[in-house]
């Protein structure tokens, strides 16, 4: 089971790999996702508590499940 601050470092990771290897750049995963660019930013290097919603548009923006982002 993971802690508040290994889920946070595993989305963000995760959202990190999967944002390089779609080619994005944060500014237009930002775009795609609705979340702003510095709320991107703080997610992937695990600084920010990821809400069910902005999984949800990050997953829907990077054409994978929200289960690939928490494990």
């Amino acid at each position: 089971m993971h802690d508040h601050m290994d889920i946070r470092a595993v989305v963000g990771l995760n959202v990190l790999r999967i944002r390089r290897e779609r080619s994005l750049s944060q500014e237009e995963l930002s775009f795609q996702s609705g979340l702003t660019r510095a709320y991107l930013s703080g997610l992937e290097a695990g600084r920010r508590n990821p809400t069910i919603v902005s999984l949800s548009k990050l997953a829907d923006a990077l054409g994978v499940e929200v289960e690939d982002l928490v494990h």
